[in-house]
């Protein structure tokens, strides 16, 4: 692949900033070496390769973006491509990590790429986390946890209610604050399994 297909692929695949750092930080501190992990939305595959070189697990990408598919396969992560959790069978992962497109978006300002997919929330921030919540308790394994990075943005509160909402008990194990947004990696464990 030349320079010029090299910088296509990164203008098409969330590069890791603030928010990987600090989900693949708590997720490192959470995860043990027998567990079976999904890295939702993995991107370049930070997060996922982060949790399988800190903790010894096995860790799976998934990304319905094929440029970060790719990117994540560079960087040694198996990855899937699909969206959210459809590809997966049920009861699959002890531990399922997910960053998802948080920023609210005005419909029309939308610029219609892969960058939009992987950091559009829609208007309130949420139209990704919705669906997520709706779906990732069917792969959770008797008890699994979901590593949920919520950003003030989207309202971590509002987050937190769509969780309990769909069936699971919220812990927020650490927040960092930035001059335009505190970032919140809650701990998902499902109440109603």
């Amino acid at each position: 692949m030349d320079l010029a297909d090299r910088r296509g692929i990164e203008r098409d695949v969330y590069q890791p900033a603030e928010d990987s750092a600090l989900l693949a930080d708590v997720a490192a501190s959470v995860v043990g070496p027998d567990d079976l992990v999904l890295d939702v939305g993995t991107g370049s595959g930070f997060v996922a390769g982060r949790i399988a070189e800190e903790t010894g697990a096995r860790v799976i990408g998934s990304d319905l973006n094929p440029h970060a598919c790719r990117r994540a396969r560079e960087r040694g992560v198996p990855v899937v491509r699909g969206n959210l959790t459809e590809p997966f069978v049920d009861g699959a992962f002890d531990v399922v990590t997910f960053n998802p497109p948080y920023l609210p978006t005005d419909p029309e300002t939308e610029w219609d790429d892969w960058m939009e997919v992987a950091l559009s929330g829609g208007e309130t921030g949420l139209a990704v986390v919705e669906p997520f919540l709706a779906s990732v308790g069917r792969v959770l394994a008797p008890d699994g946890v979901v590593l949920l990075l919520a950003s003030s943005l989207a309202g971590v509160e509002a987050v937190v209610e769509l969780a309990v909402d769909g069936g699971f008990s919220a812990v927020a194990l650490r927040d960092d604050s930035y001059p335009f947004e505190t970032l919140t990696v809650l701990k998902l464990i499902q109440t109603d399994a």
